[in-house]
């Protein structure tokens, strides 16, 4: 155990906002936390692609995307589980039978209808177009060639979503969010075997991370196998009933100084 240690982040309703962004006070207390010799690594369950320039401003140490499918350290990239393009084209076939819209998540692009995937489906679609810029891809017509690490498929009204996953499971792990979350209509398929935990432990042993040094910050059911797997778990005030029991310390939202005051409790900054 050393006096440095590894701070893993979750991105959404963690240390940030789909509309606001970063918060102030969480972009000072991760500088401060990297200025005391501590590593400080994003780990979100966004794919690489829509890491939006809001957290690339963050000073991280490395960045783990896709729930542990992409690692990057210094915007070199280390690993990236990919489903192949067959897959990935079968993947929305499924979805579409049974009703679900597939957003499929790369690390260079990420690709969904527009007028199948709309506001009406998620309030923050045009968010996340305007924050993709050029890294947006229509399925249409690259039904073929689509490189993607997970995918976000949306449950609408009737869709069959239990025999969409069932037939989708030689492929993927599910990651089924509480309906109060604001990915509550989402079902996160990821790569088979794949999780945070798995990218934590992963990030560890390249850089000789002892377990003992590990700590998570995160709200939602993506964030339950760091949960599961690091020494010290501060889960965000707004966070799910799940990774509240699970955690170490409960900290404040990130709107009421939820990272500072996490960082301060435990003494890192």
């Amino acid at each position: 155990m050393s006096d440095k240690k590894a701070v893993f982040f979750d991105a959404d309703g963690t240390i940030c906002d789909m509309e606001k962004g970063v918060p102030d006070s969480a972009v000072e207390s991760i500088k401060k936390l990297v200025a005391n010799g501590h590593l400080a690594w994003l780990c979100t369950g966004r794919s690489r692609a829509f890491v939006s320039r809001y957290l690339e401003e963050v000073p991280f140490t490395g960045i783990i995307s896709a729930c542990g499918a992409t690692i990057e350290k210094d915007g070199k990239r280390l690993y990236n589980n990919e489903r192949t393009p067959e897959v990935a084209k079968l993947s929305v076939e499924i979805l579409r039978k049974y009703g679900l819209i597939p957003v499929m998540e790369g690390a260079d692009y990420m690709y969904y209808d527009k007028d199948e995937y709309t506001t009406d489906v998620n309030w923050y679609t045009d968010l996340i177009t305007e924050s993709l810029g050029e890294k947006w891809r229509p399925i249409r017509g690259n039904e073929n060639c689509m490189h993607i690490n997970k995918i976000s498929a949306k449950k609408q009204k009737g869709c069959n979503a239990q025999q969409a996953c069932s037939e989708l499971s030689p492929y993927y792990d599910m990651i089924y969010h509480e309906s109060n979350n604001f990915v509550g209509n989402t079902i996160e398929m990821v790569p088979k075997g794949c999780n945070k935990a798995v990218g934590i432990a992963a990030v560890c042993r390249i850089f000789h991370i002892a377990w003992e040094d590990t700590i998570v910050f995160g709200d939602s059911n993506n964030d339950l196998s760091m949960f599961e797997y690091a020494a010290t778990k501060v889960a965000m005030g707004n966070a799910s009933p799940k990774i509240k029991e699970l955690a170490d310390y409960v900290t404040t939202d990130m709107f009421h100084y939820g990272i500072r005051n996490g960082l301060e409790h435990l003494g890192l900054i």
